[in-house]
């Protein structure tokens, strides 16, 4: 499992946490350690998902996402 983080623009409240969360949390080879208004960190296998669909998956939900540090 590889750590990731990222920064996630257009959230502002509890309830874009608990939907990014819960669409992060059923995604396949992620594990999700903590999403806070902003950002995400979480572990995922390159073996089942690549970056770019975890991307996708936060921007299903409405935000845009970019990898950090």
């Amino acid at each position: 499992m590889e750590p990731l983080n990222l920064l996630i623009e257009g959230m502002s409240c509890d309830h874009c946490v608990r939907a990014v969360k819960n669409r992060l949390t059923a995604t396949p080879g992620v594990v999700v350690e903590d999403v806070q208004v902003g950002s995400a960190r979480l572990r995922y296998d390159p073996a089942k998902i690549s970056v770019d669909d975890i991307e996708e998956a936060v921007s299903d939900e409405g935000y845009t996402s970019f990898v950090t540090e």
